[in-house]
């Protein structure tokens, strides 16, 4: 591969993936275009997006296509595979990663992947790339072609979720134990983003999953060597984390349809509460608004022990109410 002699830009790192050895060398971040001239092997060049140098440097790089250059260089949010002129290439989705800590915020990760090159951009730090460079460096012997790269990229995203998976499932149980418990408390707002979580999670898991098996099924001139077998481990990986996805996501259902259980019966309880309180006062109220007429010939008017009489009725109406709703099988 000979490429122009300039500086790249955008270069997070370069690694030459030498057969002989079976090791990975990686070149020094200022790395210029003549010092990427492999003459065996393959090389894993990965790109920072934020440089608006890189488009045109992907512009002069040999190999890629017009349709893989895009892929490497768009802003979309949204996962693509495509295998074209022995050219993988696409979008991945992958989550974002702190300096000091990993994030659960969704990602974006472009590749291009030939026989004699992989090439990777992202705007932010993501957690699979840099597990991969970890992975590679730990072992480089087992990446005999670019393809074998991008299989650890997926699987790294893979185990990724897998973390993740275990994360809300602890989440999860401690909401359930609340939930559960004797005192009702309103664990939505703690649960709302797990589930929202959960639900992108299996969206974007089944549109992956659906973007290899097409991929996959593209005609052999159009795919890089050993993607074929590639394409079949990486699909029984993601629908094995899919189907944990898928229940995770209906357990966090039902567990807020027994919040809103809950709290429904919590709020018909006090319903039911009030209504008899209003049962009982209403007769109080009509024998009190009697007597607060302000017209002539008022019973218990006049003479001694009208008040006491007054209560002795309230009481009655009281007692009324209550012998109403026994018998009416509210109480």
């Amino acid at each position: 591969m000979v490429l122009q002699t300039s500086d790249i830009p955008g270069l997070v790192w370069a690694y030459h993936f030498q057969p002989d050895n079976r090791k990975a060398l990686r070149m020094p971040n200022e790395c210029s275009r003549s010092q990427l001239e492999v003459q065996d092997g393959f090389v894993w060049l990965h790109l920072n997006l934020a440089d608006a140098r890189v488009p045109a440097f992907l512009e002069t790089f040999p190999g890629l296509t017009d349709q893989a250059r895009m892929a490497l260089t768009t802003h979309d949010t949204h996962a693509a595979i495509a295998a074209e002129d022995q050219l993988l290439f696409g979008t991945l989705v992958d989550f974002q990663r702190e300096f000091d800590a990993d994030t659960r915020d969704i990602g974006w990760q472009h590749f291009a992947v030939s026989d004699t090159f992989i090439i990777t951009t992202r705007l932010q730090p993501l957690r699979s790339i840099d597990r991969a460079r970890a992975a590679i460096e730990k072992n480089a012997g087992k990446y005999a072609q670019p393809i074998h790269v991008f299989e650890t990229l997926v699987a790294e995203f893979q185990r990724t979720l897998i973390s993740l998976v275990l994360e809300m499932t602890e989440e999860l149980n401690v909401i359930e134990d609340f939930v559960y418990d004797n005192a009702p408390r309103d664990e939505r707002r703690r649960l709302a983003p797990v589930r929202r979580t959960v639900v992108r999670l299996h969206r974007h898991l089944r549109t992956v999953l659906t973007l290899m098996r097409r991929a996959s099924a593209a005609d052999d001139e159009d795919m890089p060597p050993g993607f074929d077998e590639v394409a079949g481990r990486l699909t029984n990986r993601l629908e094995a984390v899919d189907h944990d996805v898928y229940a995770l996501q209906e357990r966090a259902r039902l567990l807020h349809e027994e919040i809103d259980s809950k709290l429904s019966s919590e709020t018909n309880r006090h319903l039911y509460i009030l209504s008899l309180m209003t049962a009982f006062l209403l007769p109080p109220s009509l024998v009190t608004g009697f007597f607060g007429m302000n017209t002539s010939s008022l019973p218990f008017a006049e003479g001694v022990g009208g008040t006491l009489y007054a209560v002795g009725f309230i009481m009655l109406s009281i007692a009324l109410a209550w012998w109403l709703l026994r018998r009416a099988g509210i109480l």
